[in-house]
């Protein structure tokens, strides 16, 4: 998704429209069971420095080449500060995914114990 597209779309609070967030606390339980595939929005850098267990790095949201993850699962996605994610979860929730964003992203994860 383009950045200028992003940013119009937080400007006309249409990312929120419907997207269910969630806190650092219930991707913890998330990706304890497993049932959720978690992904890291962030850059391979910020990634090797430190990640969600099990989280699949695709940086920025570049779904370009396709997409491997079958929606029956929910996808938990995560940036830096939580708002790339919620844009990306919306375009992916367009796409026929269920999809939850993490409130804070990666800063308000990072306090915890499940990377």
């Amino acid at each position: 998704m383009p950045l200028p597209l992003l940013l119009h779309m937080i400007k006309k609070k249409e990312v929120l429209a419907g997207m269910e967030t969630i806190s650092a606390k219930e991707l913890e339980r998330l990706a304890a069971d497993g049932g959720a595939v978690i992904i890291d929005l962030r850059s391979p850098n910020e990634y090797a420095r430190g990640h969600v267990r099990g989280a699949i790095n695709v940086p920025r949201g570049n779904f370009s080449a396709g997409f491997p993850v079958r929606k029956d699962r929910p996808l938990v996605l995560y940036c830096e500060r939580g708002a790339l994610s919620m844009a990306v979860a919306r375009e992916l929730e367009r796409r026929g995914y269920r999809t939850k964003s993490v409130v804070g992203g990666y800063r308000a994860i990072s306090g915890g114990q499940i990377w």
